[in-house]
């Protein structure tokens, strides 16, 4: 299989705790992972390593066909070379509508004040139709983005992600706070981002994560604990005891 991301024997610690230890971590440039464990497990810090946010004390973490090394870049170099994040809590510009927060986005742009004052072309007006098409707010593109609901926020900004043109997606509880259709939508709209994109799913919600029929990989105190299908990583005594009989 062809690595996009490879992860190999990272480790981090905070004030002699060790929140990453000896974690390796591989994905496809096509492929859907979702990723687990209680809290504490090194979630979080495993994605801001791979964002440049935290830098590891040991291992290598290295990107695309080449496999260079993110660990030499600063965040905003390893987020122009396809890595792309959505946190929890959506990080929209409310007061603009879903078309600018596109615009905004788009790779081209260099800064608000460029996005907003630059001609926009033809071709980036059908980019910013076809991210919101992906996403499901064609019909909302003259809204202000703080009317959305809290779903279609969530949309906007992983249409914010597609509009930089990414490689990687992760993708931190997508579902959270989501009615039944509102996950139904986010459900399918990750299934195809990941027949064109890697995405990485962070996410508490077992039920959410067995729609998204991917692998999972659980981690506990900063490694990996277990690796598979979710039957497969459900029926691990070990993933048991640490996660699903709490």
């Amino acid at each position: 299989m062809t690595t996009l991301l490879e992860v190999q024997g990272i480790s981090v610690s905070f004030d002699g705790f060790r929140a990453i230890n000896n974690l390796s971590f591989a994905i496809g440039p096509r492929e859907m992972r979702a990723v687990i464990g209680p809290n504490g497990a090194g979630k979080t810090t495993f994605m801001d390593i791979v964002t440049g946010k935290t830098r590891p004390d040991a291992g290598t973490v290295r990107w695309g066909e080449l496999g260079v090394s993110l660990l030499s870049m600063s965040e905003a170099q390893i987020a122009q070379a396809g890595v792309g994040r959505k946190f929890q809590r959506p990080t929209v510009f409310e007061d603009q509508t879903v078309w600018n927060n596109l615009r905004l986005s788009l790779k081209n742009a260099r800064g608000p004040l460029a996005a907003l004052f630059d001609r926009v072309t033809e071709a980036d007006r059908a980019r910013i139709a076809e991210v919101a098409a992906e996403i499901g707010l064609s019909e909302a593109l003259e809204k202000p983005a703080g009317i959305l609901s809290h779903g279609q926020k969530q949309w906007l900004e992983i249409g914010m992600l597609l509009a930089q043109a990414p490689r990687l997606l992760l993708v931190d509880e997508p579902a959270a706070g989501m009615t039944a259709a509102e996950r139904t939508h986010t459900t399918a709209l990750l299934k195809r981002l990941a027949e064109h994109h890697a995405v990485v799913v962070v996410e508490h919600d077992m039920e959410f994560v067995r729609r998204l029929g991917c692998k999972v990989t659980v981690l506990h105190e900063g490694s990996v604990l277990a690796e598979g299908s979710l039957d497969h990583v459900m029926a691990d005594q070990r993933v048991i005891d640490v996660y699903l009989g709490r």
